[in-house]
């Protein structure tokens, strides 16, 4: 844990040794040295040029793929809040759309805007500035497909747009550089019919709902699917299927979910997915990906 420091001064919100844990699905980890909550784009970037260069800075969204380990966070985590949970549509019929807004709120703005194509990301349980960074993705679409450009801060304050081939995406990838902060973004769809776009949001809720533990503390899909390969299936294959270390369970409704089971710590849960991939290597060969992220420092 850092030592008290001189912070800057800020409009937005500002907090020393911030517990994080209430802040992410899993509920567990341990505190941020410095949480900063913009005010909006001109707070963050003030903040950026003021703070040490070599102070690390990382993006923290809904808190949904991810472990936070249970010594904490150094430096700075920044938390887009409820400045930049906007979405808007623009005069070439973009859906605009701030970091902080969530997947449901941009497809439902799309939706009453009559733009198909944006459906999925009501099944995806993150934010704008998270899963544009992520190339995030459900039922067969990806941000690669709607993402026209991105409005990104830097670590040296400057505020740069960048088109989407700049991003270059693959799976749950891209190329935005270490400290970068997604602020905006811009999705294209295609003219649609809003009970057809309502009732394929539905769809997706209704399968979210009946093959996801979603009222668990979990953390999303834990391993990145393989080439040719479904995780949950090699996780089951491998006899994982409720298998628990200290509070930390695979969940029995989906093997590629963990759930923390009421007490686990961090470590706990980490421990699980590393032993799952190490089970899955022995019986099929296959070396599982992590797509949670994982940051922070061991206790």
């Amino acid at each position: 844990m850092m030592a008290a420091l001189t912070l800057p001064v800020v409009r937005g919100k500002l907090k020393q040794n911030a517990p994080l844990a209430p802040l992410v699905w899993f509920k567990s980890g341990g505190p941020a040295d410095l949480l900063f909550e913009p005010a909006d784009i001109a707070d963050l970037q003030d903040f950026l040029r003021q703070i040490d260069a070599d102070m690390p800075v990382w993006p923290l969204g809904l808190g949904s793929n991810l472990i936070v380990r249970d010594g904490g966070v150094r430096g700075v985590t920044v938390r887009l809040g409820k400045a930049f949970a906007t979405v808007t549509q623009d005069d070439d019929g973009h859906m605009v759309c701030g970091g902080g807004a969530s997947g449901i709120l941009v497809s439902s703005k799309a939706r009453d805007a009559h733009q198909a194509g944006l459906e999925f990301l009501r099944g995806i349980p993150g934010t704008v500035g998270g899963f544009v960074r992520m190339n995030g993705g459900a039922y067969g679409r990806e941000v690669a497909d709607i993402l026209v450009s991105c409005d990104v801060v830097l670590r040296d304050g400057a505020l740069v747009t960048l088109p989407v081939d700049a991003l270059n995406y693959s799976y749950r990838h891209s190329a935005l550089p270490d400290g970068a902060i997604v602020v905006s973004a811009r999705f294209h769809g295609t003219l649609g019919d809003k009970e057809a776009i309502q009732a394929e949001m539905d769809r997706i809720a209704d399968a979210r709902e009946s093959s996801q533990p979603l009222r668990s503390k979990t953390g999303g899909s834990t391993f990145k699917n393989p080439d040719g390969h479904k995780a949950w299936a090699l996780v089951d294959a491998a006899g994982c299927r409720g298998f628990q270390i200290g509070g930390a369970q695979v969940s029995e409704k989906h093997t590629n979910f963990m759930i923390n089971t009421g007490d686990a710590s961090s470590a706990d849960i980490e421990a699980l997915g590393e032993e799952v991939r190490k089970r899955v290597k022995a019986q099929s060969g296959v070396e599982l990906q992590w797509e949670i992220q994982r940051v922070g420092e061991a206790a």
